[in-house]
């Protein structure tokens, strides 16, 4: 009992740290345009993400029973690989690169379960379906899906004056930035009610796989208490060193990168949120020219997001294996 509320309490810490590390993506784009004040933005992020976290559980089912054999889980595995998603999400946001929380937590669970059971534990046709088809479909979608709503928004201004036209997309930048958080809380602050629900299954404190309700209310709280608190370092990456931003850019991200992380959660599948609205972002600066996209900024962050399965897997195996070794 005393493993499982250690699991339970580290869980909760990881959504707190999901929380920070990912306030970017709900608000970087409208603080650096000035729509919304940063306080302001961070309090909108935290409730709206809250009440996105209450919605569903369809993401949080297919991360306890997608991934890994369910009948191999122990309480050790599981709190291995929450050690290695907080490591690398500390890292990260150390660094002020905004890398995939989610997928930190997969590499961990992934990393755990081969350390314990070789290859063989892991759902590889999950794992292939449920993360690294949306790992590259996201931003893919996010930045086509930005491209194509910042051209038409272009399209539909061309006979009317910069300011006016900012001025405008100022006052409905709040409601993109909601949408977004809203979005970010019904996917990511799943993620960690299923690894939750994943320990009371292996605990066997539930007998079947499900989200009991406490589960949903704590990890929302945690989700909303870490994005109040509020990422800068990463607000400030991607408000400010991906491209110059104006309040219709802002708005038209936030837009494309919502209603594709809302498409996902309706169907279940975890997505990076990260991936999504930074694919955004440099989408509608393309619209710009190319070079309006500060491509060696994007590659640091291309590049944090292969890293981040890998590395997390790495040191939650490392801390599974000396777990081992050690008791």
């Amino acid at each position: 009992m005393v493993l499982l509320i250690a699991i339970i309490a580290l869980a909760l810490i990881f959504d707190y740290t999901n929380g920070f590390h990912d306030t970017a993506n709900a608000i970087a784009t409208s603080v650096s345009t000035r729509a919304l004040s940063p306080r302001v933005a961070v309090i909108m992020a935290a409730g709206l993400n809250l009440i996105g976290a209450l919605v569903s559980t369809s993401v949080a089912k297919t991360v306890g029973e997608g991934l890994v054999d369910t009948e191999l889980v122990s309480l050790g595995l599981v709190l291995a690989a929450l050690i290695g998603a907080v490591f690398w999400n500390f890292t990260t946001w150390f660094f002020g690169i905004p890398s995939s929380s989610s997928h930190a937590l997969f590499g961990g669970i992934i990393g755990a379960m081969i350390a314990k059971a070789g290859v063989s534990g892991v759902v590889w046709s999950g794992v292939i379906e449920k993360i690294i088809l949306p790992m590259v479909g996201s931003p893919v979608i996010g930045f086509v899906a930005a491209w194509l709503l910042m051209t038409g928004l272009i399209w539909l201004v061309r006979k009317r004056q910069l300011a006016p036209v900012n001025a405008w997309f100022r006052r409905l930048q709040p409601i993109s930035a909601g949408f977004m958080a809203f979005s970010h809380g019904a996917n990511d602050a799943q993620k960690t009610m299923g690894v939750i629900a994943l320990a009371l299954f292996a605990s066997g404190e539930i007998e079947t796989f499900t989200i009991p309700f406490w589960v949903k209310v704590v990890c929302a709280l945690a989700m909303a208490a870490g994005t109040y608190s509020g990422g800068w370092r990463i607000i400030h990456t991607l408000g400010s060193k991906v491209i110059k931003l104006d309040p219709i850019h802002g708005f038209a991200a936030e837009t494309a990168a919502a209603s594709v992380i809302q498409v996902a959660t309706h169907f279940g599948i975890p997505v990076s949120t990260t991936h999504t609205i930074t694919a955004a972002i440099m989408g509608v600066g393309s619209t710009q020219r190319l070079s309006a996209v500060r491509w060696g900024v994007a590659g640091s962050i291309v590049t944090a997001w292969v890293l981040t399965l890998p590395a997390a897997g790495l040191v939650a195996a490392g801390v599974y294996l000396a777990g081992i070794a050690l008791f």
